[in-house]
C-alpha cells in the first residue's frame, strides 16, 4: 500500500509507542510511567504492540497544556 492509500484507509492516524516516544523526546519507560498512573494518552494493542490514535495524543497533550497554567 502506498502513501496516500495508507492515509486514504486511516492507518495513518496511529503511532508506535517508539513513535511517541520520539515524538515527546522522552523514553518508552517514562510513557509506559505515565499510563500506569493513569496520566498518559489512551493507547490499544495490535498484538502485543500498543497502538496510539494521533487525535488522542493531540488531546491529552492539551489536557496537560491546561494543568499547567
Amino acid at each position: 500500500m502506498d502513501a496516500v492509500g495508507a492515509s486514504e484507509s486511516g492507518h495513518g492516524n496511529y503511532v508506535s509507542l517508539a513513535e511517541l516516544a520520539a515524538e515527546l523526546k522522552v523514553s518508552v519507560q517514562t510513557i509506559y510511567d505515565l499510563r500506569s498512573k493513569g496520566r498518559g494518552p489512551r493507547g490499544f494493542r495490535v498484538g502485543t504492540q500498543l497502538r496510539f490514535r494521533k487525535s488522542e495524543i493531540d488531546a491529552w497533550v492539551h489536557r496537560m497544556e491546561l494543568a499547567d497554567e
